[in-house]
């Protein structure tokens, strides 16, 4: 029986079960099964939460997987609302799923994000051959022939991986968004054969995918979309030095149940600071890929409000929603 389970007897028999098991004060939800991101953002910063003393027991995981983090978000705004021992695992996925009201008339306002401390830094890339030196080539190349650049990535068109490229064009001051071609694969290896053969001019997708294809010569990138150059990589200009003012990463976080204080708000906020600033952190992310990515508090969710705001304006643009 569980902590949760036994909360709701509220019984002296209950109460002296719970003295005598393990207690968990603080539970983390991974909208996924076991082995996936939301499942790492949970361990690791749970983990490290407990072994840096911001919380006094160990953190339990909670696996919830359906429709796509659905389940666990209908799951905290509608039974857990004002849990502030509450913290559920995001990414980049959770807020283009949201703008595009895939959680069934969800919206993002129905919980607070509280904090991004890691993320896997969107890229576009083409082949080692192709004529594109710099973004701007590229970017030109579109403007002037839009059916002459395909770009391939591991999402569904209207995706996370097909925004990336959108939103350069747009800021690159390109408008016809649904011009652009774009076809979707099954994950980032795909996507990148279908560049290095010729059948896509450019490939847009997360660091993590390319490493190995940078290594061997087979692709040149043309951008990093992080605020500033990734650690490792420091040959590839971002974006924005580039003039394309666009960030898009996949980064890691966590929200947590609307209906709690801002004061605890506050407190889970400096708790994944410390987390941020832990050089257990940083060793996780050097592990798995990951470039340093700090936002919390109210800083990460004005930051998500706006994400949230330039997807769904850039999905109806191209249609996936009306």
């Amino acid at each position: 029986m569980t902590f949760r389970a036994m909360k709701v007897f509220g019984t002296s028999a209950a109460i002296g079960l719970m003295a005598a098991s393990s207690v968990w004060a603080t539970e983390c939800i991974a909208p996924a099964n076991p082995g996936g991101g939301w499942d790492f953002t949970c361990r690791q910063v749970g983990k490290i939460l407990f072994d840096i003393g911001q919380v006094d027991q160990p953190v339990q995981v909670t696996n919830m997987a359906g429709a796509g983090g659905g389940l666990a978000f209908s799951t905290v705004v509608n039974e857990r609302n004002t849990d502030e021992d509450l913290i559920i695992a995001a990414s980049s996925a959770t807020t283009t799923r949201l703008a595009q009201n895939a959680y069934g008339g969800a919206t993002a306002d129905q919980v607070r994000f509280v904090g991004a401390i890691g993320a896997d830094p969107g890229v576009i890339v083409v082949a080692a051959d192709s004529p594109f030196q710099t973004l701007g080539d590229l970017v030109e190349a579109v403007k002037a022939d839009p059916g002459s650049v395909a770009f391939a990535g591991g999402s569904a068109a209207g995706g996370f991986d097909h925004m990336k490229p959108l939103q350069v064009l747009k800021a690159g001051g390109f408008t016809d968004i649904k011009s652009v071609k774009y076809i979707g694969v099954d994950g980032g290896a795909d996507a990148i054969t279908q560049t290095v053969g010729g059948f896509t001019q450019a490939m847009t997708g997360d660091m993590s995918e390319i490493v190995g294809f940078i290594k061997s010569g087979e692709v040149r990138a043309l951008a990093v979309l992080t605020e500033e150059r990734v650690p490792g990589f420091d040959d590839i200009p971002t974006a924005k030095e580039q003039g394309f003012d666009v960030v898009a990463v996949n980064w890691r976080g966590l929200y947590v149940p609307k209906g709690i204080s801002d004061e605890a708000f506050a407190k889970w906020a400096d708790r994944l600071k410390a987390v941020a600033d832990s050089a257990e952190w940083k060793e996780a992310m050097a592990a798995n890929g990951l470039a340093p990515f700090t936002k919390v508090g109210d800083d990460f969710q004005g930051w998500i409000d706006q994400v949230v705001a330039d997807t769904t304006e850039l999905s109806k643009e191209i249609g996936v929603i009306q």
